[in-house]
């Protein structure tokens, strides 16, 4: 397996960055992981736009353009022979002065990486079991908006998940509403109407969950922003994630407690699966 490194293309082995860079000690830095489908990354223009607004806000410098950057990505992605695959990008601010400042910190370290995809079942979702974490995010929380490399909320909600065996967590806000899981976009479905929580409420936005406002604007599905508590959550007529790794994941129970299942999550799966393979006029994997 090749890594692309700060402007190489090094094998895996090789491929390590120093203990003093920043993204290391601090989790000063960003990353994208995005599907790869036919040697195609899916919506690679909008994981650039979320990527480039995030290194501003940072103050991150970019090393490369994102057309120089795709193409490196497509290189890497040929090197490799993995057409169906998830694209790793990861930015940090690098090597800088000891301490918090960022001072010093004038070159950036870039690494691209690739692992397989699973297939996606394109008549059924896949159905996860759900837990509440403990764990909260800050509501209406800037940093929220990109994908950092500081995110130990949620890897002690996903150990929480994985100690009782379930798939995902959600997590709550600081103002009590279920606003997202670790590594996905909630959804739920009441009466016809699919909603989603705001992005004032402090969650990621994410590029799939972009997809789903889309499909339910196609096939016109009435979709409305709104928080929820958890309570009310566990009443609706059904809940399902979004992600970039699987697409659209049904919820099958949330805290050992069955959900109702709705007709409408496996239509926006299928309608992804299809803008999937569409969009990069490829023969995806899937199962029919």
């Amino acid at each position: 397996m090749f890594v692309f490194l700060n402007g190489k293309f090094v094998p895996e082995q090789e491929a390590v960055v120093s203990v003093f860079d920043r993204g290391f000690l601090y989790g000063d830095g960003l990353f994208e992981t995005i599907r790869v489908a036919n040697g195609q990354p899916f919506r690679w223009p909008q994981h650039m736009q979320r990527l480039q607004q995030g290194a501003a806000f940072l103050k991150i410098k970019l090393p490369f353009t994102a057309a120089k950057l795709r193409a490196l990505a497509d290189k890497l992605i040929a090197k490799n022979k993995m057409p169906d695959s998830f694209l790793r990008l990861a930015l940090s601010r690098g090597v800088g002065m000891p301490g918090y400042s960022p001072k010093n910190a004038n070159k950036s370290t870039l690494v691209m990486s690739l692992r397989p995809a699973p297939i996606i079942n394109r008549k059924t979702p896949a159905q996860w079991n759900l837990i509440t974490s403990s764990f909260h995010l800050p509501s209406n929380e800037p940093l929220a908006r990109f994908k950092t490399a500081n995110k130990l909320s949620q890897v002690l909600a996903r150990a929480e998940a994985d100690s009782v065996h379930a798939n995902e967590a959600l997590l709550l806000n600081t103002d009590g509403f279920v606003i997202e899981g670790t590594s996905s976009n909630l959804f739920w479905i009441k009466r016809g109407t699919i909603y989603t929580p705001p992005l004032v409420a402090g969650i990621l936005p994410g590029v799939t969950r972009s997809v789903v406002l889309e499909i339910a604007a196609k096939l016109k599905i009435p979709i409305r922003e709104k928080n929820i508590r958890l309570k009310e959550l566990a009443q609706t007529d059904g809940i399902f994630l979004s992600l970039s790794s699987l697409g659209i994941v049904e919820a099958k129970s949330l805290d050992q407690k069955r959900l109702k299942k709705s007709p409408l999550t496996a239509q926006i799966a299928r309608s992804y699966t299809d803008i999937l393979m569409n969009s990069c006029a490829c023969n995806l994997k899937s199962e029919t």
